[in-house]
């Protein structure tokens, strides 16, 4: 639910999203640092007008913590995309083929330069789906475990996700992350065909299928993905 109330911050400008919440005991402010999107959770039994009067004296924390929201990164030619967490330099040429191709430090690709931006997204988005339906199958394996589908989407609140059916989703937005940091991700999710919980055991099935600790790379997701988020996103 939208409000009247607005905030502005390091270019961005955001209203306050008012969300009631039956389970709430306080009012909580909370900016997304991916988005930038301001939310106030209110209590049951708590007037609108109280919760927008006590939002607005908390301008000064919420515009701070814009500020530090990363700005978003267009995508266009001359620019950088963190493929695999390593900087590519987007090459777009008006004679190449619409057919993105990577190279060493570059990722190659023409057609109309007008629909560049949402040509490279629909491409990572499909490059991350092969990427990570291949290293699942492989983790899968190595579980003794099968997997319905695996697909990818563009989630705010996680990496990774497992049904009780056995259908794995991801961010496709793992792609840009460093490889040790997305198989580790995968990794989590496959054990989760054997553990629907997060008990000690699961946690020892991910390392023996990661073959390493997998904490550093929930460090690094959670250092970093806020950044990752901000790829070709608009305020």
């Amino acid at each position: 639910m939208n409000s009247e109330l607005r905030f502005e911050a390091g270019g961005i400008s955001a209203g306050l999203i008012v969300k009631p919440s039956a389970r709430a005991r306080v009012l909580r402010l909370r900016v997304d640092p991916r988005t930038g999107a301001v939310m106030l959770t209110v209590p049951r039994g708590v007037s609108r007008k109280r919760a927008l009067d006590w939002a607005a004296g908390q301008r000064a924390w919420i515009e701070a913590a814009l500020a530090d929201v990363p700005p978003p990164v267009g995508i266009a030619d001359g620019g950088e995309l963190p493929l695999y967490g390593l900087p590519h330099r987007i090459d777009w040429r008006p004679d190449a083929a619409r057919t993105v191709r990577i190279e060493p430090g570059r990722i190659v690709t023409g057609g109309p330069a007008e629909t560049l931006e949402p040509r490279l997204l629909r491409w990572l988005r499909r490059h991350a789906g092969i990427v990570l339906d291949r290293e699942t199958r492989e983790y899968a394996g190595k579980a003794g475990v099968t997997v319905a589908r695996v697909g990818v989407g563009d989630p705010l609140s996680r990496w990774g996700s497992c049904s009780e059916s056995g259908a794995i989703r991801y961010s496709w937005r793992l792609i840009l992350a460093p490889e040790w940091v997305r198989r580790a991700t995968v990794a989590h999710e496959v054990a989760h065909r054997v553990h629907m919980n997060h008990g000690p055991e699961f946690h020892a099935l991910v390392q023996t299928l990661f073959e390493a600790d997998p904490k550093p790379a929930r460090s690094w997701l959670r250092r970093n993905g806020a950044s990752l988020h901000r790829l070709g996103r608009r305020n």
